[in-house]
């Protein structure tokens, strides 16, 4: 789903691009996808235009944090390939194939392979929230930004922090390619040092599956999810799943 395309690249943008990448001088065909930020296929090359106050209190908009996120994943093969970037742009190698909308278990398998990844220097990217309290007090200070009042959030269960990784930061559907091979995760705007379950409870999120697909996972399918993940990841989520949907129901009302 998207808001917006943007037609025409602002003048400086293509200057930028052609300097770091002077073949790259073709037709710039707007994109479908971003919801906040704007997109161009230039031949087989995405151009990616950050746009100012993108951000939100759960999910950021860092430029440099998708250039470093890119760089680090090129030999993963989950990630597109970084082609070149800008104080405010990321050229990356287009991914063709069509937005993830069955088969939640190949999910599975791409957000594993990602979080059983060496953690990269931890200094390079922003610390999610690690363990119930500080995912409690994230969805608070979210809910404390809202004119409207939420319902009283659920008890804290208690759940200790645990070890961490890198993780996506945004895994909805729309942020994922299926391809002939293995799904590749894109728009990394968002990437962070945190829990797995982070992005399990994000692609799980009613909202964001209603928001991208029209309706939310079944039983079934959240089941064969659930299933396809390491079985302490998701043994994790169930114990601390309803915060993660208070605090998605926070970041909804704050939109």
């Amino acid at each position: 789903m998207t808001l917006h395309t943007h037609a025409f690249p602002p003048e400086h943008l293509r200057s930028c691009v052609l300097y770091a990448l002077p073949g790259l001088d073709q037709a710039w065909e707007p994109l479908k996808g971003g919801r906040v930020n704007h997109l161009w296929r230039v031949g087989e090359t995405v151009v990616k235009l950050f746009q100012p106050g993108g951000e939100s209190p759960l999910f950021p908009n860092d430029c440099q944090a998708e250039s470093r996120a890119l760089a680090f994943l090129a030999p993963a093969g989950i990630a597109p390939t970084l082609c070149a970037q800008g104080a405010d742009w990321v050229a990356y190698r287009h991914v063709p194939g069509q937005v993830w909308s069955k088969d939640p278990r190949t999910v599975a398998d791409v957000l594993t392979k990602l979080h059983c990844l060496a953690q990269p220097d931890p200094t390079q990217f922003r610390h999610g929230a690690n363990g119930s309290a500080a995912l409690l007090a994230q969805a608070k200070a979210i809910a404390a930004l809202c004119k409207a009042k939420l319902p009283p959030p659920p008890n804290d269960p208690a759940v200790p922090p645990k070890e961490t990784c890198l993780i996506h930061g945004d895994a909805v559907p729309g942020n994922m390619i299926a391809t002939d091979g293995p799904i590749t995760l894109i728009d990394w705007q968002c990437p962070a040092i945190g829990e797995a379950v982070e992005d399990i409870a994000t692609f799980l999120s009613p909202a964001m599956q209603w928001l991208y697909r029209g309706r939310p996972l079944d039983m079934a399918e959240t089941s064969a999810f659930l299933a396809a993940c390491p079985p302490t990841v998701a043994k994790r989520y169930l114990l601390v799943k309803k915060l993660f949907h208070w605090r998605m129901a926070a970041h909804c009302l704050w939109r």
